[in-house]
């Protein structure tokens, strides 16, 4: 598949519903486009959801889209994990795992997972079903999978959650969300190399230049040869960071709903923004501010909205 091409698939109406759902909770911006259900766009990627029934997937990223997101969560169809494994022999090799969640959630904390594996540690986790969280699709799944890697790792990870107060902070210091990304790739890193002094290697997902977090590490005496690719999650050290990560933000999410009286909704959809009206018009924007990412132009939305009800 080359990543700039024109794919399309075809749908029936159970299928679009969930492609929907997902989209929202994803954060895509919707569209009209004549004769279709709607038209979605995020990033480099671009999609068309005709009334025939036909998908239109096109974009840099639409293979990573359709493997990891349109098989898996609409489709029903999952990759074939033997392939990747058999395919990327280097993740048998001791390295560090490193990748985060709630990125794109406007509510609920930025959560960053690293993990270090060896062949011993990949075979373990490769019988327990470890796999990106991306193609787990129960919750509660994701979160015993959870307990089930933090047994096989030992002391061997490491997991820093930044809540809404603290992710506002720093944003606010790093006016840049890659850069608040690198530190925080840096941190856990450095936590599991206290462990793990040795490893010559860590591997995360793609999202910035990797300088950003090599710059940080050299500042503080650390020496470790960092990658950074598309489709990191088929590594299994990296899926068992994204699962971690997965875990720790939905726990995160919910003891902020409690916190606040109500329960805080996943992704960046309309259910989301109307859910921060409504913290916004009893709370005010300390109360907004308290459990989502003011960064977010939702964050200005709600609370002007929100505010508006509350007169």
């Amino acid at each position: 598949m080359s990543e700039s091409s024109t794919y399309t698939f075809q749908l029936d109406s159970e299928q679009i519903q969930k492609l929907k759902a997902v989209l929202e909770g994803l954060g895509y911006e919707f569209r009209s486009i004549a004769y279709a259900h709607f038209g979605a766009s995020k990033g480099k990627l671009s999609l068309a959801m005709y009334q025939s029934g036909k998908l239109v997937v096109q974009g840099k990223e639409s293979k990573s889209f359709i493997e990891f997101i349109l098989e898996p969560e609409v489709t029903g169809v999952l990759p074939a994990q033997t392939g990747n494994h058999a395919e990327s022999p280097e993740q048998y090799e001791p390295h560090i795992g490193i990748d985060e969640s709630g990125k794109g959630d406007f509510f609920g904390p930025l959560v960053i997972a690293a993990v270090y594996v060896d062949r011993g540690i990949v075979e373990q986790l490769m019988a327990k079903g470890v796999r990106d969280s991306k193609l787990i699709k129960s919750d509660q799944k994701a979160r015993a999978l959870a307990v089930e890697i933090k047994r096989v790792l030992g002391r061997k990870w490491s997991v820093i959650s930044l809540e809404p107060a603290k992710y506002n902070e720093l944003y606010g210091k790093f006016k840049n969300l890659n850069r608040l990304l690198a530190w925080g790739h840096c941190t856990v890193l450095e936590n599991v190399l206290e462990v793990v002094p040795d490893c010559p290697r860590a591997l995360s997902d793609q999202f910035a230049d990797e300088r950003l977090i090599l710059n940080q590490l050299k500042e503080r005496g650390k020496k470790i040869k960092m990658e950074q690719r598309t489709k990191a999650e088929s590594d299994v050290a990296v899926a068992a960071a994204s699962i971690l990560a997965r875990a720790a933000f939905l726990e995160g999410l919910e003891k902020l709903g409690r916190e606040i009286g109500v329960e805080l909704p996943k992704g960046a959809s309309g259910a989301v923004k109307k859910r921060g009206e409504e913290i916004a018009a009893k709370h005010g924007e300390v109360g907004l501010r308290s459990v989502s990412k003011s960064h977010f132009k939702t964050f200005q939305e709600c609370l002007n909205l929100g505010l508006d009800l509350s007169l």
